[in-house]
């Protein structure tokens, strides 16, 4: 690990990020925003107290970072590593922070590897609570807190849900994708403020009686990763989720629809104030004609089924038609087409039939686009211009989308 010790490198985008693990049930999440930090494309290191590990293995935290985990205050004391780490850091992001760390890091302790990182860094700290309801509403809790962030800590959440054993309430760590945001959002332009943002995602459903729906494979996990980075960058965001099979953040305004139509009515009002609306969400192009009243049986309709199915309203184009002055649309083009050259011509002559100022097209099929953590996308504006190419995480394809709008 010393030989990386040297921080992020001039000009790139990469930064070294020390993730601390400390010792709460909630310990098996921090792989998740590990894993999201590596897919962003940063070098991560593993800082876990003792506790930590009685939760979640070493192997783990090793195979996951791709860098040896660092646990032992006296280990590598010639290199002064107790000191390095810090020194080296980005940005130090603790998850999940126990109601006793968050007092050693209040108090300004350093007992442990973890503490002596903190107190040797001059990187921004973000912090992820996870304890149970008592303990975070406790007086000395709440005392800390305000401690650590009259300091400039960052404290993502907690927030309210189930906790160990039968307990709920507030006190539930955040999930993985909503740290991981709030962290490099420390480290983002807030070119986004004061402009509102409505995002929709997911997939719309159309029931065919009261058990069986006509849907499609989407997760809304990329429409989550542009909600999640335009709040981060300042924006007011209004998601609209359809069937969103993660969690919707809690840094967003969230509308939930199940058909299409639901999802055009929620757009349209939430569109009319907005700056920007990106339209994720996968759409149903079809609905059926009728919805039957009681569950169709295999019994009475035979070997054969004939569906009758009426079109949808186009979402897209509605909303580039009625756009106001200086309201950017974008819309997203998901197609099954092989052939590179091919699915351009897909994407332009779309962006020019919808009239959207752009189009991300991407490739779906079994295995990528859908309910997937990576996303490629190719970006057209009005005139069928690649404007932006992007390949990697989700996270990262939405920062890379909203630097195209930043500059709009």
């Amino acid at each position: 690990m010393s030989a990386r010790l040297g921080g992020s490198q001039p000009g790139t985008n990469q930064l070294n990020i020390v993730v601390g693990i400390t010792g709460g049930i909630a310990a098996y999440k921090a792989v998740g925003v590990i894993r999201a930090l590596i897919l962003a494309g940063h070098d991560v290191h593993v800082v876990a107290t003792d506790a930590a590990l009685r939760f979640v293995g070493k192997p783990t935290l090793e195979a996951i970072s791709r860098n040896t985990v660092d646990t032992d205050l006296y280990e590598g004391v010639a290199q002064v590593r107790h000191v390095a780490i810090g020194q080296a850091a980005d940005l130090i992001v603790i998850a999940p922070a126990t109601a006793n760390t968050i007092a050693k890091l209040a108090a300004g302790l350093a007992d442990d590897l973890l503490g002596n990182t903190v107190l040797a860094s001059k990187a921004p700290v973000v912090i992820a609570p996870a304890m149970h309801t008592e303990m975070w509403q406790n007086p000395a809790t709440v005392a800390n807190i305000m401690t650590l962030r009259s300091r400039g800590v960052t404290v993502v959440g907690p927030g309210v849900g189930q906790l160990t054993g039968t307990d709920s309430g507030p006190g539930r760590m955040v999930e993985p994708d909503e740290i991981v945001s709030a962290a490099l959002a420390v480290r983002r332009p807030q070119d986004f403020e004061g402009r509102r943002i409505v995002v929709t995602a997911g997939g719309t459903r159309e029931a065919l009686d009261p058990v069986r729906y006509i849907g499609n494979r989407s997760s809304g996990k990329q429409g989550i990763a542009i909600a999640l980075a335009a709040a981060a960058r300042g924006a007011d965001v209004t998601l609209v989720g359809a069937n969103l099979e993660v969690a919707a953040p809690a840094s967003v305004h969230v509308q939930h629809v199940v058909t299409t139509l639901e999802l055009a009515d929620a757009v349209d009002a939430a569109s009319q104030n907005a700056d920007i609306v990106i339209m994720a969400a996968a759409v149903a192009d079809y609905r059926p004609e009728s919805i039957a009243e009681s569950k169709i049986k295999k019994e009475t309709q035979g070997d054969r089924l004939s569906l009758e199915l009426v079109k949808n309203p186009d979402i897209l184009t509605g909303l580039a038609r009625s756009r106001r002055p200086g309201q950017i649309i974008v819309g997203f083009a998901a197609e099954t087409e092989p052939d590179d050259a091919a699915l351009l011509e897909l994407g332009r002559a779309k962006v020019q039939r919808k009239g959207s100022d752009y189009l991300l097209v991407n490739r779906v099929g079994w295995n990528e686009g859908f309910a997937t953590d990576g996303n490629s996308v190719v970006m057209l504006d009005g005139r069928g211009d690649i404007v932006m190419e992007a390949s990697g995480s989700k996270s990262a394809v939405a920062d890379k989308l909203l630097d195209v709008l930043a500059r709009a």
